[in-house]
């Protein structure tokens, strides 16, 4: 018994268990190799033993099972997977690996060792939100839907890996390590005790690498959706460890539904002294090592929390969108407690439907996601109409403009505090991928930030090319803002001077509407009594929709349902329609109204015929239609005539893009530069006297004050003394 109180050399936990475990493994292998060996769907095909010698033959050493297809083959056995992954997983890769190289064979030459084969799964049940995960999950099987914020580099982990005593030479071999972000502990003696030799000091082990076996793997940053995410909570996080076949599967905005094993490492914390991460003793950080990742790469919001639409629910999509009055109901059930806005309601609509994504023969993809901005007075309820679309958006981002910076509405770049490389987290734009953005006080954001969404709203794209890091994320959502004119209210008389934005981030969005609060003894009456109404009933139980009124749960769905299924284009008679509309808007005329022609001296751009096209395939998918026809253009052109055109006509939008003629623009340009020839820089002026020097050339004041307020836009002129009105030409 001499030696016996040496722990290096006995384990007394091993005594009489490694048969009984030995035996047990090697039946439950048995089970897994009938399995994938036997399973087959009702047309007797084998559905596992295909799929795995067709992907060994390409090259993918993986294979996807299904948990629902291994419970319904033994219960018992899936049952023992779900509760013990750890421990079954390498049995069951183990068991894939043998039914790969019995069907493989004969390989060709050189090939005489069989590759490993990793076990993706999948499951079709709900899935779990990051904040109901407890301590009861650990080391079980679980489902968690998300959207990944960030993703590291690949680094590679070791499987075997060897050391040897730098004092004696003593080499330990294949020493296996544990799956998942737990490290090795080397040993801090060496057993060997060699003759005439001192003994081996401290830490004598060092790593060999070239005898180390090694997979790929990956550190994802996973957020919890919107939707799940409680009011006033901040959005949980959770890491998500992929190895081998699983890296690389997805980028920062994918929304992800994540089948892993719910696991456990050491927490540290730098020391004071050498600020060198030590553990605390009994405190464990959790993370999920991932077993089988789903992405939503259409972008529609598929993966998500709610369900996916059953037979039923379909049936009654389709009645609903043969209904005659369909697009006023939709209109109706657009925020119905807020009275009146109905063509606003109608262009939100036409924004949540969307029209159809196309992707040109030579590369080149064009948006088919709606733009709208809301530009008018306080109190017109432009932010609760944001709201009701957060809501009913399937998916949805909601941001105000003053709280927003340009790396929180595209992507940023961080560095990593384990690893020190930088790693990229998406904004508000690349996590609502599919979606709305809802931007409230737009007005209220930097010029500079808006300037970064200039790619996102037209190319819907973010490229982000800062640290080393260059890449391109997808960001294919609609934007609806919200913004006040600069004075606080819309002033009429002050023209163009009540907008603060560039001509082109207006020109990026399909409709603006010009908000304003009217002043209508009725219709103030009317509103106060709605409102009233909303405040009295706000308390009752029956809170159903009306009768041509949709509800909010079954809208939301519907929405999903047609934004995934539905993918219109115009017919030829619709755009033969839309092409002669839009030369006789570029020549000037509008529309004939009892028989007289109405000119229009502001013309539109391909953009905006691009718009139109694109609420007409809107007006067609929330019907359901493949084809939209003449009638879905007509709406588009009022719509469009409604909002932006209107707003052009009025003179609000006269020096965007596309909105001011030639002819206005030469006028505008003649003033600049008899204005900085007359006066030398350095000088100060009135305005009244700029005004009256004009007058005599018979150009109209408000040309005048135009020119003199994009001068002051551009810097050119100072205020001196408000009052007065003195300038100071820079």
């Amino acid at each position: 018994m001499e030696g016996f109180d040496d722990a290096g050399l006995f384990y007394s936990d091993n005594f009489g268990e490694e048969r009984p475990q030995q035996i047990n493994l090697q039946a439950i292998k048995k089970s897994y190799k009938e399995f994938l060996h036997s399973f087959h769907e009702d047309t007797f095909n084998f559905k596992y033993r295909d799929t795995l010698k067709l992907n060994y033959i390409t090259g993918k050493y993986f294979l996807e099972v299904e948990m629902e297809d291994l419970a319904g083959y033994d219960e018992t056995l899936a049952d023992k997977l779900y509760k013990h992954p750890s421990e079954h997983l390498p049995v069951f890769e183990e068991a894939a690996r043998e039914i790969a190289d019995e069907i493989t064979r004969p390989r060709p030459e050189g090939e005489d060792q069989v590759r490993d084969i990793q076990i993706l799964l999948r499951s079709n049940a709900l899935p779990t939100s990051i904040r109901e995960i407890k301590s009861e999950c650990i080391s079980r099987l679980s489902t968690v839907a998300g959207i990944i914020v960030s993703a590291s580099n690949i680094r590679a982990k070791a499987t075997k890996m060897t050391i040897q005593c730098r004092s004696c030479s003593n080499i330990i071999p294949n020493i296996s390590l544990n799956p998942g972000l737990e490290g090795y502990a080397l040993p801090r003696k060496c057993p060997t005790e060699p003759a005439g030799r001192p003994k081996c000091p401290m830490d004598p082990y060092f790593i060999i690498p070239d005898k180390c076996q090694c997979v790929d793997f990956q550190v994802l940053k996973l957020q919890e959706l919107p939707d799940s995410i409680p009011q006033g909570e901040i959005p949980r996080h959770i890491q998500i460890y992929c190895d081998r076949n699983l890296c690389e599967r997805v980028v920062p905005g994918n929304r992800v539904l994540i089948h892993g094993i719910y696991s456990i490492r050491k927490v540290g914390k730098p020391s004071k002294l050498d600020g060198r991460q030590k553990a605390i003793v009994g405190v464990r950080a959790p993370y999920m090592r991932a077993v089988g990742i789903a992405v939503d790469t259409k972008g529609h919001g598929s993966i998500s929390m709610q369900s996916n639409v059953t037979a039923e629910e379909e049936e009654a999509f389709k009645k609903l969108a043969a209904t005659p009055n369909l697009y006023e109901r939709l209109a109706q059930s657009i925020a119905p407690s807020i009275y009146g806005s109905l063509d606003i309601k109608k262009a939100i609509a036409c924004m949540l439907f969307g029209g159809s994504r196309k992707r040109l023969p030579d590369g080149l993809i064009r948006r088919g996601d709606i733009n709208l901005l809301m530009l008018g007075d306080p109190g017109t309820a432009k932010s609760q109409l944001l709201k009701f679309v957060e809501k009913v958006a399937p998916i949805a981002v909601y941001t105000s403009g003053k709280g927003s910076s340009a790396a929180g509405l595209t992507a940023s770049v961080i560095r990593d505090a384990s690893s020190r490389n930088f790693v990229m987290e998406g904004g508000a734009m690349v996590l609502a991928d599919g979606g709305v953005v809802c931007i409230d006080e737009f007005d209220k954001m930097k010029e500079d930030d808006r300037v970064a969404i200039h790619e996102a709203m037209e190319q819907q794209t973010i490229s982000i090319a800062k640290a080393g890091l260059t890449t391109t994320l997808n960001s294919r959502c609609s934007v609806l803002a919200a913004a006040n004119s600069i004075f606080g209210r819309w002033d009429d008389t002050k023209g163009e001077e009540n907008i603060d934005f560039m001509p082109t981030i207006l020109s990026r969005f399909d409709m603006i509407f010009i908000v304003k609060d009217q002043h209508d003894e009725q219709r103030d009456l009317t509103v106060a009594k709605h409102i009233l109404n909303i405040h009295l009933n706000a308390n009752k139980t029956d809170n159903r929709a009306g009768d041509d009124e949709i509800s909010l749960a079954m809208l939301k769905k519907y929405i999903h349902y047609c934004r995934t299924t539905c993918g219109p284009r115009l017919s030829v008679e619709a755009g033969e329609k839309l092409k002669s509309q839009y030369v006789l808007i570029r020549k000037g005329v509008l529309s004939q109204e009892k028989g007289s022609e109405k000119r229009l001296a502001i013309p539109i751009t391909v953009r905006q015929l691009e718009a139109i096209i694109r609420i007409s395939e809107s007006l067609a998918k929330m019907q359901l239609q493949p084809i939209a026809v003449e009638s879905h253009v007509n709406e588009a052109l009022r719509l469009f005539q409604l909002s932006t055109l209107d707003a052009a006509m009025s003179g609000n939008l006269a020096g965007a893009e596309g909105f001011t003629t030639e002819e206005d623009q030469e006028v505008l340009n003649r003033i600049e530069r008899q204005l900085k020839r007359r006066f030398a820089i350095g000088s100060q002026v009135y305005v009244q006297n700029i005004i009256q020097d004009f007058s005599h050339q018979n150009y109209a004041e408000r040309t005048v004050l135009k020119v003199i307020h994009t001068m002051i836009r551009r810097g050119e002129l100072q205020h001196r003394m408000q009052r007065k009105m003195l300038y100071r030409i820079c």
